[in-house]
């Protein structure tokens, strides 16, 4: 376990690291603070996870409404791609929210645990 957090830490400092590095070239680009654009870049990432949880809580209600969808279906009325779309139902399906039945190809389709 101790060495999983190390990693985890060691992980997060190069994330942040990085980051940093960006914010400053950014700064440089457009003649602003890396503190600003420190803050863009963090505001910007939590936009973007913000919209994927409205996305992944939109399929969700689809799915209570509906019933079983396939993922052509929740792709067309969340306006994302088909590989976003897979991306999301297997991040409900590993959280417990739903299950895949099928296993490949038009088939396919996804209902509420």
């Amino acid at each position: 376990m101790g060495q999983i957090s190390l990693f985890i830490i060691a992980l997060v400092i190069i994330i942040v690291v990085f980051v940093l590095l960006v914010s400053r070239k950014e700064a440089k680009k457009h003649g602003t603070s890396a503190k600003e654009e420190f803050v863009g870049i963090c505001k910007s990432a939590v936009e973007t996870a913000s919209q994927k949880e409205a996305r992944k809580q939109k399929a969700l209600a689809m799915l209570r409404e509906k019933g079983d969808l396939s993922n052509s279906e929740i792709r067309k009325e969340l306006g994302i791609s088909s590989r976003t779309a897979v991306r999301y139902l297997d991040e409900l399906e590993a959280e417990g929210k739903l299950k895949q039945v099928g296993k490949i190809g038009h088939a396919v389709t996804y209902h509420l645990k």
